[in-house]
């Protein structure tokens, strides 16, 4: 049976206007996401993660960003829609749970009149069922006391509590797709673990299609279906976690997941990759992107123009260094 994909990205490039001239923070990218799956991607800060997710969203402004390539959303084009045509789908269809939930609520607006505000336009509901939906909402998302928290103002709620207010307000309409982007950064551990929770509850009971953009590797482990490993605004490696786990293929996902402390050996020095992802200016537009950071390996190694390899089945790696890949010397394979 074919399966028919939720989001289908065909070329996605996104270009920011830096001082008169176009530089790429996604490049020569190639997805889809599926109903009731999570999806999730991950890579260093200054990867472009979250520019695609405002990309998909439709958040950039045209006059400084330049998006080539096909968005399709359950057969629709998305980068043809005009901004009233999007304003129908942000919200109903689409949803985005954002990283800061403190920065992404109105300091002047109750929590009941910002989560109502989203059932206003996408419902016919009444003032009184938008009531009641609100406190539905805020006690599906594990709110113990939706009638006094509707009536706060954001800045007297936990930063745990202001995270689920932000996906009530992503979930209210049932949204086909979701985008969490680090939804559980700054949270301490226990709140972190119940947020990840809700978001599987959403994916059973709903089929929503979960795309989760997080650095946290562990969170990947316990919580996604598929892992996309971002490098330099392209796709590095792509493929089921428990292949992206058991056995990553190229340089900067093996790198990635050497740098993660083991509980097996919690005495040894944490691996640290050499240098830095470098800025939009400074980002080559040819070559492996990351071949810079792994200095010892052959420059011969390299594809000139790196494309995905299916290494297994839906297991893709970009370029064939990853085949003459190693750790330098004297440290652990």
């Amino acid at each position: 049976m074919v399966k028919i994909p939720l989001l289908d990205l065909k070329n996605v490039q996104t270009e920011f206007k830096i001082n008169g001239q176009y530089y790429p923070a996604v490049s020569d990218f190639n997805l889809q996401v599926y109903p009731n799956e999570i999806l999730a991607i991950v890579g260093e800060s200054g990867c472009g993660k979250s520019t695609l997710a405002t990309t998909i969203m439709g958040l950039q402004d045209p006059q400084e960003t330049r998006i080539t390539g096909s968005i399709q959303f359950a057969g629709q084009e998305l980068t043809d829609l005009d901004e009233a045509h999007y304003n129908t789908l942000r919200g109903a269809k689409l949803g985005m749970i954002f990283q800061d939930p403190l920065s992404s609520l109105n300091p002047l607006k109750r929590i009941e009149a910002q989560i109502a505000e989203v059932l206003f336009y996408h419902t016919d509901l009444t003032a009184t069922q938008r009531h009641q939906r609100v406190l539905e909402l805020l006690k599906e998302v594990g709110i113990e006391n939706p009638q006094r928290t509707a009536h706060q103002f954001p800045h007297q709620l936990s930063g745990g509590m202001r995270q689920r207010v932000i996906i009530a307000i992503a979930i209210a309409c049932r949204p086909d797709l979701l985008i969490a982007d680090e939804p559980t950064t700054a949270l301490d551990v226990t709140i972190q673990a119940q947020i990840l929770d809700l978001l599987r509850q959403i994916q059973r009971e709903s089929q929503t299609g979960i795309i989760l953009i997080t650095h946290d590797l562990g969170v990947v482990a316990e919580t996604a279906d598929r892992v996309a490993v971002m490098y330099g605004g392209q796709i590095v490696e792509l493929g089921p976690v428990q292949a992206i786990f058991e056995k990553p293929q190229h340089p900067y996902t093996r790198s990635l997941l050497r740098s993660m402390p083991q509980r097996d050996n919690p005495t040894d020095e944490l691996y640290v990759i050499e240098g830095m992802v470098p800025s939009l200016q400074e980002m080559p537009l040819t070559g492996d992107r990351f071949a810079p950071r792994i200095p010892w390996l052959n420059p011969a190694a390299h594809e000139p123009n790196p494309i995905l390899h299916e290494v297994e089945t839906d297991h893709y790696v970009r370029c064939s260094c990853y085949q003459q890949f190693e750790f330098p010397e004297g440290t652990k394979a």
